[in-house]
């Protein structure tokens, strides 16, 4: 495996990764990248994560921004999960220097959470992961990744591009509209496409949502029965009280 060009984020120089990948024969160079952790060829970018940086990661919203960041720039994105964690579950305190039982229960209780969130970057935004239990198989993975979209033929281009990242704001508004019921990132980001703003999103009739990809005309109903809604009737104020006595 030889003449493979990787460019790797700057602050991936504190793993082990590089300096396998420069074992194996890779030409490697570092640069500050806004998206991904290795650029392989100009379609594909890999994100690696550890099982401590995804959990994190999870929990600070980051997971899903580096996936639409990633679906946005290049057309055949990867992550990477390094660790053995996600391949034997909580069975690896058993092996652990940290034997502290609140760790291992916090563990357990973190596990839903993590495949949820995978099942959600394979599903919506359709970006492949891939298990690899140490920083070697992290490294032979990239290179057969590299190899392989070279063979392919994909389109010469350079690694590098000129990245604008998104506002703020913008994200702000994504995850406003991902909480209403059956809306998910992707199909946040084609309510605001369509409709410009949150606002004019919320006030759309049911057949105006109902024309966005993957809403359809039941979700669209849905959606407006909730934003329609008023709290003010006496069923809703009774119920309103009940939950809160509930909860005494």
């Amino acid at each position: 495996m030889v003449g493979v060009r990787i460019v790797i984020d700057e602050r991936e120089k504190g793993s082990r990764v590089p300096e396998l990948l420069r074992g194996l024969g890779a030409s490697i160079e570092f640069s500050l990248l806004a998206v991904g952790d290795y650029i392989v060829s100009s379609q594909t970018a890999i994100e690696r994560k550890t099982i401590s940086d995804l959990i994190s990661s999870i929990y600070d919203g980051r997971l899903f921004l580096q996936c639409n960041d990633l679906i946005q720039y290049y057309s055949k994105p990867l992550i990477v999960i390094e660790g053995n964690a996600l391949l034997q579950g909580p069975e690896q305190y058993q092996y652990s220097q940290t034997r502290d039982d609140d760790s291992r229960e916090s563990y357990i209780e973190q596990m839903p959470l993590i495949f949820d969130a995978l099942a959600k970057v394979a599903l919506e935004f359709r970006i492949p992961i891939i298990p690899a239990p140490t920083p070697e198989c992290t490294s032979r993975i990239l290179m057969v990744v590299a190899n392989l979209v070279r063979m392919e033929g994909s389109p010469d281009g350079p690694l590098l591009r000129r990245i604008r990242k998104q506002n703020p704001l913008y994200i702000q508004q994504l995850s406003v509209l991902s909480s209403l019921p059956g809306v998910g990132d992707k199909t946040a980001m084609r309510m605001l496409k369509k409709f410009n703003t949150p606002i004019r999103t919320l006030t759309a009739s049911v057949a105006e949502l109902s024309m966005i990809a993957g809403l359809g005309t039941n979700r669209a109903i849905r959606i407006r029965r909730l934003l329609d809604y008023s709290s003010s009737t006496k069923d809703a104020q009774n119920e309103i009280q009940k939950t809160l006595g509930d909860t005494d």
